[in-house]
């Protein structure tokens, strides 16, 4: 049987290095080289304590990818070079899997555009857990009938994004079947209009970033006199992310173009 190679830039990283563990355990896959800089120059299994993990470190993707060509690269590293790191894999020839959060919607579009030029898919999700892709689904639905809502984004207070991929996804993918409605207009808040939150899919986005928290998105839906709550959250372990990031390593092949969400392969 042949096996899919993959290649994980951030394999060292919370989530990364579970999935690097995840990728290795299953059957069907062959982790082929990982990107690390502070892990670069010997294997994997060096850095993470697991000698099961032999494939190589590299300190940079186009060095991973050239010394290792892989079928499948995943982006797990940082919103400053995330992009770069995609634009480097299509070039070569990857299908790409992105787990970063942080990039933009400008960011989405160049690297669609830069997909379907190459021929190749890019499967990009907020958030790989499954309470996430049920609650992306729930609020779709719920933003068919209810035409008011906010969301919140929730995470560490050490996350220097915001709002986090999750909360981005959830605003662009509920702005792609209506646009909310608002009593007052925020040009017309009175006092201070950043209170409000930043406005993304015409929607207005609160992030809060505060010990105790790991990662959670809030959808709240507002009718007279009747609310509706869609909350996921999430604890410490990365082991959720690794079975949905598994099957986007997948199914990440017969796309092509950029796709967000990871309910995209999914059959819901």
């Amino acid at each position: 049987m042949t096996r899919l190679r993959v290649c994980i830039a951030g394999a060292t990283g919370w989530a990364g290095s579970a999935l690097a563990r995840g990728v290795a355990a299953a059957t069907d896959l062959e982790l082929v080289a990982a990107v690390s800089r502070s892990a670069a120059g010997g294997p994997l299994g060096a850095a993470l304590g697991d000698q099961a993990l032999t494939a190589p470190v590299f300190a940079t993707a186009e060095e991973a990818l050239v010394a290792a060509p892989c079928d499948v690269f995943v982006e797990y590293t940082k919103p400053q070079i995330a992009k770069a790191n995609v634009l480097a894999a299509l070039r070569h020839g990857a299908y790409v899997v992105v787990g970063t959060s942080g990039l933009t919607d400008d960011d989405y579009s160049e690297l669609d555009t830069a997909a379907r030029q190459a021929g190749r898919g890019v499967l990009a999700c907020g958030n790989f857990a499954l309470t996430v892709v049920l609650l992306l689904k729930f609020a779709e639905a719920a933003a068919k009938h209810i035409p008011h809502w906010e969301i919140i984004d929730y995470a560490s207070a050490g996350k220097p994004d915001a709002p986090s991929g999750t909360a981005r996804e959830l605003a662009d993918r509920l702005g792609r079947v209506a646009t909310p409605q608002l009593e007052t207009p925020i040009s017309a808040t009175l006092g201070e209009r950043a209170a409000r939150g930043a406005t993304l899919g015409g929607a207005q986005v609160h992030s809060v970033r505060l010990p105790g928290y790991t990662i959670g998105v809030e959808a709240i839906f507002g009718l007279p006199d009747q609310r509706l709550s869609i909350r996921h959250d999430a604890g410490p372990s990365s082991e959720p992310y690794v079975d949905g990031a598994l099957l986007a390593i997948r199914k990440v092949g017969a796309l092509t173009g950029l796709h967000r969400g990871l309910d995209t392969v999914l059959e819901l």
